[in-house]
């Protein structure tokens, strides 16, 4: 019961530890820099309040579709909003790293889950170390193309 419990104890010191290192990272660091940026910057923060405000009205027409009386209205400023938004500089960086942090996660949580077993099923299926479809964790008996 107390090796059970330490080998619990130096587990969670472990992963307290990888938490640590992946919040010290570069690439963690670039994304709550770019976060930031994202919202202290007013002409973005006018941005992406323009586009939520639409997203809202975007939502209500969707209930009802082509028959609702804005709905080309809605669909053209929606889609122009968000054009304009997706072409700000710093809403483009901030996906890129928000990109670059998932794809981190990724890579670490499939370490750890192949540290354990190959047959553990792992999320993110687009990570550069995985040999399989990525969540299967068979290695592509599953049928997906390895």
């Amino acid at each position: 019961m107390i090796a059970t419990t330490m080998e619990l104890i130096n587990v969670a010191d472990a992963a307290d530890e990888l938490g640590n290192m992946i919040l010290q990272s570069e690439t963690a660091i670039k994304y709550r820099n770019c976060y930031k940026k994202l919202y202290s910057v007013e002409s973005v923060k006018r941005k992406i309040y323009a586009f939520s405000r639409l997203k809202d009205q975007y939502d209500d027409v969707q209930r009802f579709g082509r028959y609702h009386p804005d709905y080309k209205k809605i669909m053209m400023e929606t889609r122009q909003a968000k054009r304009e938004m997706d072409m700000d500089e710093h809403v483009a960086a901030f996906r890129q790293a928000e990109t670059e942090l998932q794809q981190l996660l990724d890579d670490v949580s499939l370490i750890v889950a192949r540290s354990v077993s190959e047959q553990v099923k792992v999320p993110g299926a687009g990570s550069i170390f995985s040999s399989g479809c990525g969540s299967c964790g068979s290695g592509s008996s599953c049928g997906c193309s390895a």
